[in-house]
């Protein structure tokens, strides 16, 4: 069941793209809550007789991402003690506000927000309350920051990070990514990806296929196609593998301890096929979390941007700096 919930937070370009990216949040539209004037225009919210807010529609599904994790990231892109201000922005149309149209969702949002309210002091600007009223912005304010990447946002680009990795991606993936039989395996695998996968070997470091590879697009489960990591977390760590921050989503891996060769190591499979991806190592980039998800490219395949839509995986274009 898709759930809907409103968030004012100043200039609804940074907004709306915000949520945008998050996993399990199916759309984000921007628009005017709470408006005097039916159905206002750009131009009339601007001069600010409508008493409109600038606010962002985000439908999404609560299995993949809660309102509380919502909620905690829109409180990192609003300044939740400024009035009528956001950023370089003000005027009553840029106050910020959480607005319900679900009464069962007000005591999650009054206890969060009054929670904030008592850390600091009483001096809480945002409003909350039911959705009175709801109007789309025009076409060309849709999705303004995809069209014009330049163009001004008050939300910090890292936020933009973070919301990729906000809740987690939940498509149908029980029916869609399933592992084939150990005979189909085998003639679709080379033999080293079979022994990587199926058996826990490890590639040679440095002549492997995806070591200097930094393309756009998502890297995908060899034996099911499942999306694991994304282009935007790999970095070149010098390990000789493929080195990526983080998986795509929490979901996708298990991690087991390894004391094989007479080490203890942390082994990352794939969550769904099983199969051996490689370890995981807490010496990654801390200002990306710590960690380092050494993976050989034999337990891999990539998908280009360019070749994602055509090859079924749309859904995940946005994750993809």
């Amino acid at each position: 069941m898709i759930k809907t919930i409103y968030f004012a937070g100043g200039c609804f370009w940074g907004i709306q793209h915000l949520f945008s990216l998050v996993p399990g949040v199916t759309e984000a539209i921007s628009g005017y809550a709470n408006s005097r004037v039916a159905d206002p225009t750009y131009k009339e919210v601007c001069t600010g007789l409508t008493d409109a807010a600038e606010t962002v529609k985000v439908d999404y599904d609560p299995e993949c991402v809660t309102l509380p994790e919502l909620t905690g990231l829109y409180l990192q892109a609003v300044d939740p003690v400024s009035v009528n201000r956001q950023g370089g922005d003000h005027g009553t149309q840029y106050r910020t506000g959480i607005y319900y149209t679900d009464p069962a969702d007000k005591p999650v949002i009054d206890n969060i927000l009054d929670d904030l309210d008592n850390r600091l002091g009483g001096r809480l600007a945002i409003e909350r309350g039911p959705l009175v009223n709801f109007y789309p912005a025009e076409q060309y304010l849709q999705d303004y920051l995809d069209k014009n990447p330049g163009g001004y946002c008050h939300v910090s680009p890292v936020l933009f990070d973070k919301a990729r990795h906000t809740g987690k991606i939940c498509p149908d993936a029980a029916h869609k990514y399933v592992r084939p039989d150990d005979a189909t395996l085998r003639r679709q695998l080379t033999p080293l990806q079979w022994m990587v996968t199926q058996e826990g070997a490890t590639e040679r470091p440095f002549s492997n296929e995806y070591d200097h590879q930094f393309s756009p697009g998502i890297y995908v489960d060899i034996t099911t196609g499942e999306p694991l990591f994304v282009s935007t977390d790999k970095y070149d760590s010098g390990c000789g593998w493929p080195a990526f921050t983080r998986p795509i989503s929490s979901d996708v891996i298990s991690e087991h301890e390894d004391f094989s060769h007479g080490m203890k190591r942390t082994e990352v499979r794939s969550a769904r096929s099983g199969s051996h991806l490689g370890h995981v190592f807490p010496d990654g980039p801390r200002s990306e979390g710590g960690l380092r998800y050494c993976i050989n490219s034999a337990s891999l395949k990539f998908i280009p941007l360019d070749r994602m839509e055509a090859e079924g995986y749309g859904d995940y274009v946005k994750y993809v700096k």
